[in-house]
């Protein structure tokens, strides 16, 4: 079960990396809004697709969520394809996607240390701590200049 959860997390990587280039390539032709919506949509019709094929609960049970507020994960994620396209214009995609996984890292991080969103409570550790610090020393050694 957790090889599996690992095949996932690093086929999300290569997917999100992949798409990050694409969306950067397309905003080159229609602009950074018109290629967000397009993005946006075309996730909308591979996620009604895939509900029909597998899933097929009430649709509008998504508004039963509490707290409200979670709801906001779709304006997250048209935000997210701006600034991915965005960092990977201007940085490239390596130096782009390192400081996005860093930050992504640290973000979890500390979601789990707080608490917040409904997350359980991890305790901080000089290993996590650690951890991080050779995460962004990473990102300094492979691609910084």
């Amino acid at each position: 079960m957790i090889m599996s959860g690992w095949i996932i997390a690093l086929l999300s990587g290569a997917l999100m990396s992949v798409q990050g280039v694409f969306n950067t390539q397309v905003t080159k032709s229609a602009g950074i809004w018109a290629a967000s919506a397009f993005v946006q949509f075309t996730a909308l019709l591979v996620c009604l697709a895939a509900w029909a094929a597998a899933e097929r609960t009430p649709l509008l049970r998504v508004l039963d969520v509490r707290p409200k507020y979670m709801l906001l994960g779709g304006a997250l994620g048209a935000l997210i394809t701006y600034t991915v396209i965005r960092s990977m214009d201007m940085l490239g995609p390596a130096r782009a996607v390192m400081l996005i996984v860093i930050c992504q890292l640290a973000v979890a991080y500390l979601i789990e240390l707080f608490g917040l969103f409904g997350v359980d409570r991890q305790p901080l550790t000089l290993r996590s701590a650690a951890g991080m610090a050779a995460a962004v020393a990473g990102v300094i050694l492979f691609k910084w200049e």
